[in-house]
């Protein structure tokens, strides 16, 4: 039993490291462009700061996903 819950928390922290990769490069590669076009544009700023926060809340539902995931590892076993 000792190592099955070993496993589980190996595959947890897996689960969270990996899955916090994507959102990480999405959101910085996101506010980057997003900065960018802010310098080059500034009356269009407000527009693409929605567009921008949009984007990062639906990249940032990859890193909630791991995290239900690990979680459920961790509890449900």
């Amino acid at each position: 039993m000792d190592l099955v819950k070993g496993l589980i928390a190996i595959g947890a922290g897996l689960c969270m490291g990996i899955g916090a990769i994507g959102p990480g490069v999405g959101e910085g590669n996101a506010v980057g462009k997003a900065l960018e076009g802010m310098a080059r544009q500034p009356e269009m700023a407000d527009t693409i700061r929605t567009n921008m926060i949009l984007g990062c809340a639906i990249t940032e539902t990859t890193g909630i996903y791991s995290l239900v995931i690990a979680l459920l590892l961790i509890f449900a076993f």
